[in-house]
């Protein structure tokens, strides 16, 4: 093979690549999300509210904003493959770690200090990609990561519940760690190292200035506070849904509710319908019916019937992903310079809101009730459709 020739389809590197790609999304997001389904559990253990325990996944969003902007600075001085398994192995062993954590206040120190090694994948996964194979298959190694992601979040998720359900929160936190180091692992043995990336320094002067620039521009601005509400209302619809369910009138198992994360494969269908509708229409608009569609699904959580719940979580989190891919593809496209400045500032936003809304949430919840915390999110849907009306196609 021509060691001058970016990875091709067909090709052993490419094989290797797309795999790893996959496994680092795979790893990543089970590892993020992993508590969210077990925040009853984990709650009634440390004698705690709802809104004390969401901090489990709020820490981890935190700590990932946070390493998302140092990275935006320093990704470019180390090797691409490094950085990345340094955070796969290191996120897999402090969530080892966190299985014998004594202390709520210890786990949540831990979930920060988690989300910012990991943030390490997702601030080059990317670049890599484009850096390293060929563009007649770049997005299908693109496509591999995103559904490595989604699948990740999906598949944690459910795993962590039955897991929980049958050995306990601790040891499914264990299993999860241990599985996620395994992937580390094969990362390490199997991933190309980077043939057209070399480390260098970081014009520091110049990242200030670009990130500067777009915090001050009125349409990226809406699209960064579209990111942080709309996010933050995803998070804290499936931080608490268990909760709900397994209360009055519903009183469903741990096993059945595990099952409600497979609502996550209409994120895959948001995600493929925004690129079919691009052809017939503007990306603003696309976003204005994805953030309309969201709201009409958050309105439908507020039924006491399990299936109009279901339909409405689909619609929910089909509309999310459709109106995040639009977004986050809005932000790119804008910036003329800088795109990794502007995107990093997005994922920022995205990853804030998630921790600020996603626990701020759950504290409105405990003191009042389900539908007064669906109200709170129908309105930050409806700002971010305000937000989104502002902004010309």
């Amino acid at each position: 093979m021509n060691l001058t020739e970016k990875a091709e389809k067909g090709s052993r590197r490419f094989r290797y690549i797309k795999l790893c790609i996959f496994f680092s999304g795979l790893s990543v997001f089970a590892q993020l999300y992993l508590f969210q389904p077990i925040l009853p559990t984990v709650s009634e253990y440390f004698k705690t509210t709802a809104g004390d325990s969401s901090l489990l996944v709020s820490s981890s969003t935190i700590g990932m904003a946070i390493g998302l902007l140092f990275f935006a600075f320093k990704a470019d001085s180390y090797s691409r493959k490094s950085l990345m398994t340094f955070s796969l192995v290191s996120s897999a062993v402090l969530t080892i770690i966190s299985a014998w954590m004594p202390s709520l206040s210890m786990l949540i120190a831990t979930g920060i200090l988690k989300g910012f090694v990991v943030s390490g994948v997702s601030a080059i996964a990317l670049a890599y990609l484009s850096e390293e194979v060929h563009v007649s298959v770049v997005g299908l190694a693109i496509s591999m990561y995103l559904s490595g992601n989604t699948i990740g979040g999906m598949s944690g998720r459910i795993a962590a519940t039955i897991l929980a359900g049958e050995f306990g929160w601790r040891n499914a936190v264990l299993i999860i760690g241990i599985e996620s180091l395994v992937l580390g692992l094969i990362f390490w043995k199997l991933f190309p190292e980077s043939q057209f990336f070399n480390p260098q320094k970081t014009d520091y002067s110049l990242k200030v200035k670009q990130m500067g620039k777009f915090l001050t521009d009125s349409y990226m601005l809406r699209l960064y506070f579209i990111a942080a509400l709309l996010m933050g209302s995803f998070v804290s619809v499936y931080n608490y849904l268990s909760f709900r369910l397994e209360a009055a009138p519903f009183s469903l198992s741990h096993f059945v509710i595990a099952f409600i994360f497979l609502m996550y494969i209409f994120g895959v269908f948001g995600t493929m319908i925004t690129g079919r509708l691009l052809r017939r229409f503007s990306s603003n608009f696309i976003l204005k019916a994805s953030v309309l569609s969201m709201f009409s699904g958050t309105a439908l959580l507020l039924s006491e019937n399990i299936y109009i719940i279901i339909a409405g979580l689909g619609l929910f989190t089909l509309s999310f992903f459709a109106a995040h891919t639009m977004a986050s593809q809005m932000t790119a496209l804008h910036a003329k310079q800088g795109k990794s400045s502007a995107t990093s500032i997005y994922w920022l936003f995205y990853y804030f809101g998630s921790s600020i809304l996603g626990s701020g949430t759950g504290y409105i919840l405990h003191a009042f009730s389900w539908n007064v915390f669906i109200i709170l999110l129908l309105i930050s849907v409806g700002i971010s459709f305000i937000l989104a009306a502002g902004n010309k196609d």
